[in-house]
């Protein structure tokens, strides 16, 4: 099976992280940031480290980028390259755009030259850190949509020796779990008889509002 590749725009501490965890997890990543100390760093990290400046075209038409799965601008430093490195990408047929954003106006603007989603890493883990203070019940809140939420929870200690079929978690509470976490392993086939246990996480989906409802 052919390996994914993907361009990673940017080798700040967010681009760095995305670059190799992919790599890591068997793609072929090129890394491609103006700071040559930064390409220095990383250059054992991924498939390719490339010190250029997006303000240069002709890195795009050297980097062969008609071939790869995806592209992650990770440049927020210059409002400029950041949305000419965007709009280079959609115009060279990428079929997945990821860019980061400082603000609201920069993803409108990265959204109309091509970027097909648009993340603000700082504030959506200050939002989950904030969920996660916040909720007492629960180990980690994932914001999926303003909407709903993934959260891991500890088995509430009047729930252990219980089934979740007789404890009627949808019809009470309107969310559903999805999977128990025991350790490092992950069952998504759940037997709703099956008594829960001190010790594993729930991993559960609901409406925030519902969420809420239940931690307080």
């Amino acid at each position: 099976m052919k390996k994914k590749q993907y361009v990673v725009f940017g080798g700040g501490k967010f681009g760095r992280s995305v670059a190799v965890t992919l790599q890591e997890l068997g793609c072929e990543i090129i890394l491609v940031d103006k700071d040559p100390e930064v390409i220095q760093d990383t250059a054992d990290d991924v498939s390719y480290a490339l010190c250029a400046d997006v303000a240069e075209m002709t890195i795009f038409e050297r980097l062969g980028m008609h071939n790869l799965d995806g592209a992650i601008i990770s440049i927020t430093d210059s409002l400029e390259a950041s949305i000419v490195t965007t709009m280079m990408c959609r115009e060279m047929g990428i079929p997945r755009i990821i860019a980061k954003a400082r603000n609201e106006m920069h993803e409108k603007i990265l959204r109309s030259v091509g970027a097909h989603k648009v993340i603000y890493p700082e504030a959506e883990m200050g939002k989950r850190l904030a969920r996660y203070l916040m909720g007492d019940n629960f180990v980690d809140w994932i914001e999926l949509s303003p909407k709903f939420s993934l959260v891991e929870m500890d088995v509430p200690a009047d729930w252990r020796g219980k089934a979740l079929i007789e404890l009627g978690v949808r019809e009470k509470y309107g969310l559903n779990v999805i999977a128990i976490k025991t350790g490092d392993s992950v069952r998504i086939h759940i037997d709703p008889q099956e008594p829960l246990r001190a010790g594993d996480l729930l991993i559960v989906v609901g409406d925030n509002e519902n969420l809420d409802r239940f931690q307080k």
